[in-house]
């Protein structure tokens, strides 16, 4: 098992968010907390996987603050993100900070964050399942 360390002294969060992008792989764990780490460190997200659904991929429009990539893909990662110009860049980057207000827990609760989100979340899911039926 791979285990992601950091130097002594060296702050991970302060790393992350000195990063551009942010690898987030899909892993076998049901809740990754990847995508949350990366939206508080305001990096464009790239996410690896096949059949990953990132936390509310029903409501958020992720291709507008990701990039996304298929496993096979892995080997050409660097590739695909020097491709991405400065421009597309700086429109991901924007909008991944448009999109942290969604992530946040506040006490009380305010409009559209993290608590609100989950419950639409869950509301459009529970939809979905009795249309199917």
């Amino acid at each position: 098992m791979f285990k992601f360390t950091v130097s002594e002294g060296v702050s991970y969060n302060e790393m992350i968010k000195k990063s551009k992008y942010c690898l987030c792989p899909s892993g076998y764990e049901v809740a990754r907390p990847k995508v949350v780490e990366a939206i508080y460190a305001e990096c464009v997200l790239v996410l690896i996987s096949d059949h990953y659904v990132p936390p509310f991929s029903d409501i958020l429009n992720l291709k507008s603050f990701s990039v996304q990539i298929p496993v096979k893909d892995i080997a050409n990662i660097k590739r695909i993100l020097m491709r991405i110009s400065q421009i597309q860049y700086l429109r991901m980057h924007k909008r991944v900070k448009q999109v942290q207000k969604h992530f946040v827990v506040n006490g009380p609760s305010k409009r559209l964050n993290v608590f609100h989100m989950t419950l639409h979340s869950i509301w459009l899911r529970r939809l979905n399942i009795r249309m199917r039926n």
